[in-house]
């Protein structure tokens, strides 16, 4: 009875030492785990305890203006507001979604998509989901503060540019940094921060784009704001003074109108550009907002391409314009001789075939030019006496002379996507045909038809260089720009003289190509263009299309030698000769140039010039109706067989 009584008074001290064990074990792990709580993962759940109370909301920095060369308002910006996604807790963000798609007016795919895009980002990183909020957006945030917690606004200071897609091309414009560009940032930029896409908004982008600064709150348990922590001020983009004259630009764009084409103006003594137009041309204004994709297929299949700044990536023909090319070549190789004339019947037959002068399909009367010397044949724009001059000096000459003089390289403007144009040459033809160079293809380039291309830049920089006596100044658009190179090509005094009288004479001799545009105490001197889109013979069995008109060119520029200003213009498919449609626009700048050059030497010069400030385009510029002409090619390929209409 004893043993039974012992054993059952053994057994609870058993029992109550493996309680205790366990109970001293259980006490270790919590300890343990408050040891692990409080020590090891101390900052790891105060950042997220911070996280539930303190929200980093960024301050995004404005980009820096754009001013004239006068210091007034290009490029500016206005006040905005984006919407942003909290993104911490990505099971409430999903949750949230519905809501905020039909609030918003975003579908739930595009959310999803941006969600994907920014997947690799830090969940405590807010992401853009409406760039521009409107006030019904930023009413229904406020209102649904306290169940939707997960949204915020953003003040942004959004991009704005003159309207009408004034001096678009050459200012461009700015977009979302793609994936490529965040990629190639190494940290710099994130999703949703604003680039410069195109133009000089790109090219400067590193001096006009400012440093983000951001901005610590304390949020309640609904996400409203109560108190602020501390603030890292943004660094604004710096502003930039560009070489544009307001003046001549607004002169440019009004004069060239709707019409497809281009204008350059520059000052060839520093390379300063003074204006640049290309037409057609979208509204930048609309890529200030994150544009669609429907609108972005729609720009780049328009067949007008208005994405293209033809004034340097359209390579055309240059017409006759590239005659002074081919009379810089006879004169400085004396071949033909300086005394050497041609008699002009209208036409002229080169290796077995026959090759029209303009004047044979001029309305006006005459068609035939007679006899002709250099003087003359540039005046009156002889093809006959050019095609023999090309014929003797050869494709090696007339190759060598143009790729000096520029034609085929890109001139160093600071904007991108500039196209060189192309000088063919023997070998470029053995090297893209892999055949010979036909003898006849010559006198095509002798009066600027067949292979040979350039842009209107180029053609500004090459008249402006020769009559400046083979000094070619670097073209670009920032003021002060620092490493401005030049170029110094020998030419002899005589071959200037002898050039820059015959192109002083075309608007300034009788029977000259541009006499409508002399100018009253103007030296204004220049050289027109008519080249082919097309054969005359292929046209005409095609029949009569806008497409297949003559591209119109002129290049002015005064005084006779070593000129202030330079402008080039080209006018596509205008069906008229270069002096007609190309040759006002050149004239209207020049005369606008020596106007306010008067004034600021009698010291009258308008408020308006004066004025840095600007609150939008529209006081500044006259509205240019926007016409869209029928398909004009971004780019046009010439035949060898083209028949040259110059003039």
């Amino acid at each position: 009875m004893s043993y039974w009584f012992r054993n059952d008074n053994r057994l609870p001290q058993t029992r109550l030492a493996v309680v205790s064990y366990i109970i001293v074990g259980m006490i270790g792990l919590l300890l343990l785990g408050f040891w692990k709580l409080q020590v090891i993962d101390s900052d790891k759940y105060l950042q997220m305890a911070e996280q539930n109370r303190v929200r980093s909301i960024p301050i995004i920095a404005p980009r820096g203006r754009m001013l004239d060369r006068d210091g007034r308002v290009l490029v500016d910006n206005r006040p905005s507001f984006s919407v942003l996604l909290l993104r911490d807790d990505p099971k409430l963000v999903e949750q949230y979604l519905p809501a905020i798609s039909e609030g918003l007016g975003i579908s739930q795919d595009d959310l999803h998509d941006q969600l994907q895009n920014t997947r690799n980002l830090p969940k405590f990183q807010p992401i853009v989901i409406k760039p521009e909020a409107s006030s019904a957006d930023l009413d229904f945030i406020e209102s649904h503060r306290s169940d939707i917690p997960v949204l915020e606004m953003l003040s942004i200071s959004r991009r704005r540019y003159m309207p009408n897609g004034f001096l678009a091309h050459a200012t461009g414009y700015v977009g979302e940094a793609s994936e490529q560009q965040i990629e190639a940032s190494n940290g710099k930029l994130r999703p949703g921060d604003v680039v410069g896409k195109n133009g000089l908004e790109r090219q400067y982008n590193d001096i006009l784009m400012g440093a983000d600064g951001m901005r610590r709150v304390i949020v309640n348990s609904v996400g409203k704001e109560v108190d602020h922590l501390s603030q890292q001020d943004p660094i604004p983009g710096k502003q930039v003074t560009l070489t544009i004259d307001l003046d001549l630009q607004q002169v440019a764009e009004q004069s060239l109108g709707a019409r497809p084409g281009a204008v350059v103006a520059l000052d060839p003594r520093s390379g300063e550009v003074l204006a640049m137009v290309s037409r057609p041309t979208p509204d930048p204004n609309d890529f200030a907002v994150r544009i669609s994709k429907d609108e972005w297929k729609q720009l780049n299949e328009d067949p007008l391409h208005p994405l293209l700044n033809r004034a340097i990536q359209a390579q055309l023909a240059p017409g006759s314009v590239f005659k002074i090319v081919t009379a810089t070549a006879m004169l400085e190789d004396h071949n033909p001789p300086e005394s050497f004339t041609t008699y002009c019947p209208g036409y002229g037959t080169f290796y077995g075939r026959q090759f029209k002068c303009w004047v044979y399909f001029s309305k006006k009367g005459a068609t035939s030019h007679g006899v002709m010397n250099l003087h003359e044949a540039i005046l009156h724009s002889c093809d006959v006496f050019f095609y023999s001059a090309g014929m003797r000096l050869g494709i090696d000459r007339l190759s060598f002379y143009g790729d000096k003089l520029g034609i085929g390289h890109k001139t160093g403007i600071d904007l991108p996507s500039e196209e060189a144009g192309l000088m063919p040459s023997e070998q470029w033809v053995e090297r893209v045909f892999h055949r010979k160079w036909y003898a006849g293809e010559t006198i095509s380039v002798s009066t600027g038809q067949g292979a040979v291309t350039t842009t209107p830049l180029q053609l500004a920089r090459l008249i402006g260089g020769i009559a400046s006596g083979g000094v070619f100044k670097q073209p670009h658009l920032m003021k002060d720009a620092q490493n401005v190179g030049d170029e110094r090509v020998a030419i002899s005094e005589s071959t200037v003289e002898k050039v820059t009288d015959a192109m002083y004479g075309v608007v300034n001799e009788s029977g000259g190509t541009g006499t409508q545009l002399k100018l009253a105490g103007v030296e204004l001197s220049g050289k027109s263009g008519t080249a082919q889109v097309i054969g005359y013979n292929t046209r005409n069995r095609l029949g009569k299309q806008k497409k297949f008109e003559d591209n119109a060119w002129f290049v002015g520029y005064a005084p006779k030698r070593n000129p202030e200003i330079v402008v080039a213009v080209l006018v596509q498919e205008s069906g008229q000769h270069g002096g007609e449609a190309a040759g006002p626009v050149a004239r209207d700048i020049v005369k606008a140039y020596y106007d306010k050059k008067n004034r600021k030497t009698l010291g009258t010069v308008t408020a308006s010039e004066h004025s840095t400030t600007p609150s939008s385009g529209a006081a500044v510029v006259a509205p240019v109706v926007a016409i869209k002409p029928q398909g004009v090619p971004a780019t046009q390929t010439h035949t060898a067989d083209a028949e040259p209409d110059p003039q």
